[in-house]
C-alpha cells in the first residue's frame, strides 16, 4: 500500500548515497540515524533542503536525518523502499573513534526503549500522586498492585531489557543479554546475605556475597537490579565471547556449544570481575558528578546552571545520551538522582521562545512550522524547535539556553531529586514525585520551569523582529508582485507535464510546480538572469535564484545521482552570476541512457508556495530561450 512517505523516502535514500552506502539505520523520537560507508556519498544540502526533513547533522560516527515527530512512519517506509529489514544483523561496522563508538552503544541501546522507559516513569509518578490524595489504603487494592507493577517491574528487570537491546546493538543474538541479566536478577542471588564488604564506609563500597571456586563475589551496594553499566559491559564482552566461540566451534556443535561455552564463561566473569568493576566506575561517575553539588552555598546552583544551558547544545550533537545513563545509574544506586534534574527546565525554556515567535511574526511560513514544533516542544521533544526555527535564527535558541540556565539554576540550587527517567514535557513532573516523600521537589521544579518559561516568552517578545530573519523572503514576495515573471527554457527537447516525471516528488509538485523536457541534446542553459545558488557535485542539478524572485531548480534525468558525477561537466560554480542562455551544464545523454537511468528532466519553481500561481506556458518542441513557465 503507498504511503504519504514514499516520495521523501526516496529522496532520503537517494541523497544518503543509495541503499548500497547504508551500513545500518536506527530511529530515535525525531530523527533517522545512519551509519554509512562513505558520507561524502551524501548530499546534506539536498535533504537539509527537502521538504520534510528538517535538517541533517553528522555527529558521532551517525548521519542524523532530523524528521519530526512522524519519523517512525518514514523510518518504516526509508527500510521498506531500500531492503533494509535484517540490516542490522551484517557484521559491519564503520570505523569511528573510541568516544563515537561508545555514544554510537549509548544512544543505539536506548532509543529502542526509551518510549517504555518513559511509560513505567510516568505510572510511578502518577500512583505517588494517587497514593498521596488518597492515602495509603489505595495501595492494597488490585488497581494499584497490577499498575505499581507494570511501573516499577521495567525498572526492576532494567538490566534484561538493557541486554536484549545492548545485543541486538553488538549484533550477537539476543537472548545472550537475557542470559547475563537472568543471571544478575535470579531471586535467589538478590536476596544472598552479605558476609563482608570492601571498603566499606567510603562511596566505593561493595559487598561479598558468596565465593565461586574460592574467588569472593562482590556485589554493588544497591546490588544489580536497575542497573544499567554492569549489562552494558558484559553483553559486549559476551558480544566478543560469541563471536570468537562460532570461528572455532565446528559447525556440527555450534547450535548449542557457543551458546554454553559463552554463558558459562561470560556470567560468572560478569560476578567476578564487570559488575564490580563496573559498580566502582558508577561511583567515581557519581563522585565526579555530584561533586559540583558538594560546593558550599553554590554548588547546586552551578550545577543547575551547566546542565540547564548545555542541554539543548547536547541534544544538537545527540551527546545526551552520554549522560542519560548516569542519572539511570544514580536513581538504581541511591533511588533518586539531582544531576540531571536542571535538565527539566531546558524543553520549556524553547517552547516558549517558540510561543512568543508564532505570536509576532507576521510569516505565515514561519507561522506554519511553529505551531506544530511548539505542541512538540511542550511534551518534550524539541528538535523541531531547535533545528526548524531557534539555530537557524541564532538569538533566539541563544535565550532559550539562558532562560533554560537560570530555571536550572532553581531546580539545583534547591536540590530537587528525581525519582523516575524518561517522562519528557509536562508528564516529566511526575519524575519528581515519590511515595512517602514531600512535593517540595515538584514543587521547585514547577518554580523553575515557570521561572524559564516565563523569562524565555518576554524576551523573545521584546527582541525578535522579522526583519532579521525574513529579509529574503520579503524581496521574494516584493519581487513577485511586480508582475509576470517569466522562465525560459534550458534544453532542447519535448516540453511535457510534470506529472510525467516517474518520480512522486516530481511528479506530486512535492518540490514545486513547473514542467518536465525530453532532452534532445545534452547541454543546459540558464532559464533566467539571476545566481547559482547550488550546482551539485554530480552536476546532476542545479539551483538557481533568479533576480525576479523566482527560484528555480533543473534535475537532469531521474536517480542520476547515482552516476557520481559520470557523463556530467559542470560549466558554472556555486555563487556565480549567469545571464539568461548562459551553457550551465553539459551531459552525455547516451551514456546515461546506457546506464538505465531516464533523461526526462523535470525544471521547477521551488519557491512556489510564494507566488499566486505558477503556469506552465509551452507544449511540445521547445528550443533553449523558449519561453517555458510563467510565475504569477
Amino acid at each position: 500500500m503507498a504511503s504519504k512517505y514514499d516520495g521523501l523516502a526516496r529522496i532520503i535514500i537517494q541523497n544518503v548515497g543509495g541503499k548500497e552506502n547504508i551500513i545500518s539505520l536506527t530511529h530515535c523520537i525525531t530523527r533517522l540515524r545512519f551509519q554509512l560507508r562513505d558520507e561524502a556519498k551524501a548530499n546534506t544540502d539536498v535533504l537539509k533542503s527537502t521538504d520534510g526533513v528538517v535538517t541533517v547533522i553528522q555527529s558521532g560516527g551517525q548521519y542524523q536525518v532530523v524528521i519530526g515527530n512522524h519519523v517512525g512512519e518514514v523510518f518504516d517506509v526509508v527500510c521498506e523502499k531500500a531492503h533494509l529489514a535484517g540490516m542490522e544483523e551484517s557484521g559491519e561496522t564503520k570505523d569511528m573513534s573510541l568516544g563515537a563508538k561508545l555514544l554510537d552503544l549509548l544512544s543505539g541501546t536506548f532509543q529502542p526503549i526509551l518510549g517504555y522507559l518513559a511509560a513505567a516513569g510516568i505510572i510511578k509518578g502518577l500512583l505517588a500522586v494517587l497514593t498521596f490524595v488518597m492515602g495509603a489504603a489505595v495501595k492494597e487494592t488490585g488497581f494499584y498492585q497490577i499498575l505499581y507493577a507494570v511501573g516499577d517491574g521495567f525498572y526492576y528487570f532494567l538490566p534484561m531489557v538493557i541486554g536484549v537491546a545492548c545485543a541486538k546493538k553488538f549484533k550477537c543474538n539476543q537472548y545472550l543479554g537475557i542470559a547475563i541479566a537472568s543471571a544478575l536478577l535470579y531471586p535467589s542471588m538478590v536476596g544472598l546475605e552479605t558476609i563482608g564488604t570492601l571498603f566499606e564506609g567510603t562511596i566505593l563500597a561493595l559487598e561479598y556475597k558468596i565465593t565461586f571456586l574460592g574467588i569472593p563475589i562482590v556485589y554493588p551496594l544497591s546490588g544489580y537490579t536497575s542497573s544499567v553499566v554492569p549489562i552494558l559491559i558484559a553483553t559486549g564482552v559476551g558480544a566478543q565471547l560469541e563471536k570468537f566461540f562460532k570461528k572455532v566451534v565446528p559447525d556440527t556443535l555450534k547450535l548449542f556449544f557457543v551458546p554454553f561455552l559463552t554463558i558459562v564463561i561470560i556470567v560468572p566473569l560478569t560476578f567476578i570481575v564487570i559488575g564490580p568493576l563496573a559498580g566502582i566506575l558508577t561511583n567515581l561517575l557519581n563522585v565526579v558528578f555530584s561533586s559540583v553539588y558538594m560546593i558550599p552555598v553554590v554548588g547546586g546552583v552551578l550545577s543547575g546552571i551547566l546542565v540547564g544551558a548545555l542541554w539543548q547544545i547536547l541534544v544538537i550533537f545527540g551527546l545526551h545520551w552520554a549522560i542519560i545513563p548516569i542519572g539511570i545509574a544514580n536513581m538504581a544506586t541511591f533511588g533518586y538522582d539531582m544531576v540531571m534534574s536542571p535538565y527539566f527546565a531546558a524543553s520549556f525554556a524553547q517552547s516558549m521562545v517558540v510561543a512568543a515567535i508564532y505570536i509576532k511574526t507576521k510569516d505565515k511560513n514561519m507561522k506554519a512550522m511553529a505551531l506544530p514544533a511548539l505542541i512538540s516542544g511542550l511534551f518534550g521533544v524539541t528538535e523541531p524547535c531547535i533545528y526548524g526555527i531557534t539555530l537557524p535564527k541564532k538569538k533566539p535558541f541563544i535565550i532559550s539556553c539562558i532562560a533554560a540556565a537560570i530555571g536550572g539554576a532553581i531546580i539545583g540550587g534547591a536540590g530537587v531529586l528525581r525519582y523516575q527517567s524518561g517522562a519528557l514535557g509536562f508528564f516529566g513532573f511526575m519524575s519528581f514525585v515519590k511515595e512517602g516523600e514531600p512535593l517540595t521537589g515538584l514543587i521547585w521544579s514547577v518554580v523553575g520551569v515557570a521561572v524559564a518559561m516565563v523569562l524565555s516568552f518576554v524576551v523573545t517578545m521584546a527582541v525578535y523582529r522579522d526583519d532579521d530573519t525574513t529579509t529574503k523572503t520579503e524581496k521574494k514576495s516584493s519581487a513577485a508582485s511586480d508582475g509576470p515573471k517569466t522562465i525560459l527554457s534550458p534544453f532542447r527537447g519535448e516540453a511535457v507535464a510534470l506529472s510525467e516525471v516517474k518520480d512522486e516528488v516530481f511528479s506530486g509538485g512535492l518540490m514545486g510546480q513547473g514542467l518536465a523536457i525530453q532532452p534532445e541534446e545534452g547541454k543546459v542553459y540558464s532559464p533566467c538572469d539571476g545566481t547559482v545558488s547550488t550546482i551539485f557535485p554530480t552536476g546532476h542539478a542545479v539551483g538557481i535564484m533568479g533576480d525576479n524572485g523566482v527560484e528555480v531548480l533543473i534535475h537532469i534525468g531521474m536517480d542520476t545521482v547515482k552516476l557520481d558525477g559520470k557523463g556530467f561537466t559542470k560549466k558554472v560554480s556555486d555563487g556565480d552570476r549567469i545571464k539568461a542562455g548562459q551553457l550551465l551544464i553539459e551531459f552525455d545523454i547516451d551514456l546515461i541512457k546506457k546506464e538505465g537511468y531516464s533523461v526526462l528532466s523535470p525544471v521547477i519553481v521551488s519557491n512556489t508556495d510564494q507566488f499566486a500561481d505558477v503556469a506552465p506556458s509551452a507544449s511540445g518542441k521547445v528550443k533553449p530561450g523558449d519561453e517555458l513557465i510563467v510565475v504569477m
